[in-house]
């Protein structure tokens, strides 16, 4: 039934994103009018992939992900997000950019217990030819550039009343390759690091759940030393794009969730200005427990970005498909589409000890109305072992050992009477 589901939504999905780029490119160009702040600071940076999402939600919701990051999208959001990760997933991801060029991407990532890792890349290839002034073909190539991404994250203080701070980094090798027969020397490589903060809590909650509604998250991207250029002077240089996002994640009811980032270009050169502040929103409405919708904006200078997508969930497998409108969209085209196939590989028994956590608590608590003190005892001691950080077993445990000793000495007491 699933499968239908997804075939059906699947078609419709891609008949109306090419319905949204025609239909509404009036709509883009009136915001393009609205926001006409050209920046002066543009491009002055290397390696564009990495401003550039590989898909998934992360590019769904405009980017505004950094305190969403609930899935294998955080590798670009939000380093800090591996620890927190419900399963083990492994995702592909095709990202159809402008016109020939594509970028493609790979994402794995496990959690134990607080401690999350991650590996990743992705890699943008532009078709190129060169001709002659008599119009012969005399050479032709790819233009392209791979990102790797190494990732560790580990969440701290975490506990029963407390979710904990996470703190991760992202190590990224970038490399960018021109083929010598079109521009000789012009391929080089870069490294840099990305750290992440991300917490969450209740804030204004108005249903029952054990998971939290409001999230905080802070990176620091593409942080790395600027690639020099001596052939072309004492101070030429290619910098990284690197910046600062914060952003914010709330949701007011289960099924939807709301997102908020703010993006800070920043350099450490005078020469090369960073570029002018963003930033981006972006919103999650799950319909079901395997179909959500969710869709985002982002604001940067006279280049703002609407994009709408959906999550499909088949269990073992969830496909999420995107559609981007911005200036590198063509109206009646299918180009700026995205699509990610993510393999969920289990959780590692997390569930399964959750479940018996839970079998244990409740059985003590039984137990302990009963009047049964030494049998709750007993089951709460058991799920401390497992779980010494579940906090009101704890708490039980020592109301009943007090509850017990007090016992025993009534009973001590009425024998010497």
């Amino acid at each position: 039934m699933r499968k239908t589901v997804f075939l059906l939504i699947l078609f419709l999905f891609l008949h109306a994103a090419a319905g949204f780029g025609a239909d509404f490119s009036y709509i883009y160009g009136s915001m393009a009018e609205a926001f006409p702040n050209l920046d002066p600071n543009a491009g002055l940076t290397s390696f564009p992939t990495l401003l550039i999402p590989m898909g998934g939600k992360y590019e769904g919701m405009g980017t505004a992900f950094t305190a969403v990051a609930d899935d294998s999208s955080f590798l670009e959001a939000n380093p800090s997000a591996s620890s927190l990760l419900e399963y083990t997933e492994l995702s592909f991801t095709h990202n159809n950019w402008i016109a020939d060029s594509n970028m493609e991407g790979v994402i794995y990532t496990m959690r134990f217990n607080d401690l999350g890792i991650g590996l990743g890349g992705k890699f943008l290839y532009v078709p190129f030819t060169e001709y002659n002034d008599w119009g012969e073909r005399v050479s032709k190539g790819y233009y392209s550039e791979t990102v790797a991404t190494v990732n560790v994250s580990y969440n701290f203080f975490s506990s029963y009343y407390f979710y904990g701070v996470a703190l991760g980094s992202n190590v990224k090798v970038a490399y960018r390759h021109l083929p010598e027969a079109i521009y000789p020397d012009q391929s080089s490589a870069m490294a840099m690091l990305d750290i992440g903060l991300l917490t969450r809590l209740n804030f204004a909650k108005f249903y029952a759940s054990r998971s939290k509604n409001f999230s905080v998250g802070l990176v620091l991207k593409n942080l790395g030393p600027p690639l020099l250029l001596p052939e072309y002077g004492p101070s030429a240089m290619e910098p990284l794009p690197t910046q600062i996002t914060a952003g914010v994640a709330y949701s007011p009811i289960r099924p939807i969730t709301i997102a908020l980032d703010f993006n800070l270009p920043i350099s450490f050169y005078a020469d090369y200005p960073a570029e002018q502040w963003s930033f981006a929103g972006g919103t999650d409405i799950a319909f079901t427990d395997f179909f959500s919708i969710h869709a985002g904006f982002r604001f940067k200078g006279a280049t703002p970005r609407l994009s709408i997508g959906s999550t499909i969930d088949l269990n073992k497998i969830t496909f999420v498909l995107n559609y981007t409108l911005d200036m590198a969209t063509q109206v009646g085209a299918l180009d700026r589409f995205s699509v990610e196939a993510k393999l969920k590989i289990g959780d590692r028994g997390r569930a399964a000890l959750q479940a018996k956590i839970d079998e244990l608590y409740t059985a003590g608590l039984e137990a302990y109305a009963g009047g049964n003190i030494k049998d709750a005892i007993a089951k709460w001691e058991e799920l401390l072992k497992i779980d010494p950080e579940f906090q009101p077993a704890a708490q039980l445990l020592k109301t009943a050992q007090n509850a017990l000793s007090l016992e025993q000495q009534m009973e001590q007491i009425l024998q010497v009477q």
